[in-house]
């Protein structure tokens, strides 16, 4: 059985929500190893004068949990 650890991660995009989501799959993907799967858990955005100014995305981030890196993320 393989352990499997995930963490929430908040995207932001001036352009839209995907946009935010590769972001934050961008940014995890820096300091995690290994990413087998993301879930957008919210949508949300900035609106000034009727118009979304930010697009964030808040994704969970899975990633194996590896015998030899217990302590590194």
């Amino acid at each position: 059985m393989t352990a499997v650890k995930i963490v929430k991660v908040l995207g932001t995009s001036d352009e839209s929500w995907n946009d935010a989501a590769d972001e934050a799959v961008a940014q995890a993907s820096r300091t995690i190893d290994d990413i087998r799967g993301v879930e957008v858990e919210d949508w949300t955005a900035d609106v000034e004068n009727g118009s979304v100014t930010e697009y964030r995305a808040t994704v969970e981030v899975a990633f194996p949990v590896h015998e030899d890196q217990r302590g590194s993320q």
